[in-house]
């Protein structure tokens, strides 16, 4: 996400136009990208749950099988993305959007791949108790993509001035080598080494796909439901115009990266549940999922406050459009008041995730997204006259929905009178 927030900023300063371009593309790859997501979740999810019940030979198994489930998808999705990419206005947006966003969009579409094996071998890493050097190797991409859009997009060191293209040269080539590198880091460090699959290339087992799939297919459900509101809102945003489009990229730039905050505690509290059911240990999932929404709150409660009171000093780092920046800022305010629920619904559905329940929360946020979300924003912001913020505003609305109903199912779920011991 940083990389994102990295390439929002540095190609805000070479234009409004550019940088509406960038909210449009990278607002469509973003949901192959969460579908990428939810494939690759049953990864942490059963490897924790595998180390947890003393199996470690398992582990490296649910890896290999969880990178084999990378390349398959990765292939559809590529494939889908250059086909998307040929057809972009299907979505009827600015002339002059559409004029540069063609080359940014198949570059970072290209990267879905490397996009998708990383997440496998960090869920791994993860799941075995070693998240800090994912991080690493994640902020030194940051770094890395930084550097190359200084390069690219500006044109140093001899590189032509490639404006947005460059930041999705950027964007691939740091992507592409974090999976390098951390699969050398997994080889060299002696403990994870000893949990890595004996046989790469052996056969894939049916029966272990089909079990990550049952898990990763709904889950990816619950984050297409999220993320194509969010998608949906920003194609909205390009029929207002360039300007609600850029603002919308300024505002839900810092929302996402926010965002990252709790969806990592989601990701750790579904690592933790699921290590617990493997231990056998029912009586310990209450108290980590209550922990972890009460965690997520004090997170959201800190950065409501930054919104509100520097929404305005934020939006300004993005871009030098007054017109854009007061509309982002605007909508930064309504980012401000749905930090709660973006949180609760996150840490929610990975606790869910966790338990094996998938269905019913999948429903949930198909009718909190798409029936509540999606019409309630084309209403507010085209149909009654409020533009963007109406728009944000449905958002924040689908958003609470779908966080009451899912607390409210694992309120339910891990009841006492309804656990056994070995859960």
């Amino acid at each position: 996400m940083l990389m994102g927030i990295t390439d929002s900023v540095m190609i805000g300063h070479t234009g409004t136009v550019p940088l509406a371009a960038s909210s449009f593309g990278g607002n469509l790859f973003g949901l192959f990208y969460l579908i990428g997501i939810g494939l690759m979740l049953p990864v942490a999810v059963f490897v924790a749950h595998a180390r947890g019940a003393g199996r470690p030979g398992e582990c490296g198994e649910y890896l290999r099988h969880g990178l084999a489930l990378a390349l398959a998808f990765g292939l559809l999705e590529t494939a889908g993305l250059a086909v998307l990419g040929l057809n972009l206005g299907w979505f009827r947006q600015p002339p002059e959007v559409l004029a540069v966003v063609n080359p940014f969009f198949l570059l970072i579409g290209a990267s879905i791949i490397p996009v998708l094996a990383y997440l496998a071998l960090r869920q791994f890493a993860e799941a075995m108790g070693r998240p800090w050097v994912p991080m690493a190797i994640m902020l030194a991409g940051v770094g890395l993509n930084a550097f190359l859009n200084w390069v690219f997009i500006y044109g140093h060191l001899g590189a032509p001035a490639l404006g947005l293209t460059g930041a999705g040269i950027s964007t691939l080539f740091s992507r592409t080598l974090a999976v390098g590198v951390i699969l050398v880091w997994l080889h060299r460090d002696a403990p994870l080494r000893a949990a890595l699959p004996v046989r790469w290339l052996a056969p894939l087992s049916r029966a272990r796909l089909v079990e990550m799939l049952r898990l990763g297919l709904p889950s990816s459900g619950m984050l297409l439901f999220e993320g194509g509101a969010f998608t949906a809102s920003a194609v909205m945003m390009g029929w207002l115009g360039a300007v609600p489009l850029a603002a919308h990229q300024i505002a839900i730039s810092c929302a996402a990266v926010t965002f990252m905050f709790v969806l990592g505690l989601s990701f750790a509290t579904g690592m933790r549940l699921s290590a617990a059911r493997g231990a056998g240990e029912p009586s310990r999932l209450r108290p980590i999922g209550g922990s972890a929404l009460g965690l997520g709150a004090v997170l959201a409660a800190i950065f409501m406050v930054i919104y509100l009171l520097a929404g305005s000093t934020v939006a300004a780092w993005f871009v030098l459009d007054p017109a854009v920046v007061a509309l982002a800022t605007r909508l930064l305010v309504v980012a401000a008041l749905f930090q709660f629920f973006d949180g609760g619904q996150v840490i929610g559905a990975a606790a869910l995730r966790s338990l094996g329940d998938v269905k019913l929360p999948a429903f949930i946020t198909f009718v909190a997204y798409w029936l509540v979300a999606i019409p309630g924003g084309y209403w507010l912001g085209l149909r009654a006259g409020f533009g963007a913020v109406g728009i944000w505003a449905a958002l924040a609305t689908g958003l609470a929905l779908a966080a009451i109903s899912l607390a409210w199912r694992f309120a339910q779920l891990t009841r006492p009178d309804r656990l056994t011991p070995g859960v």
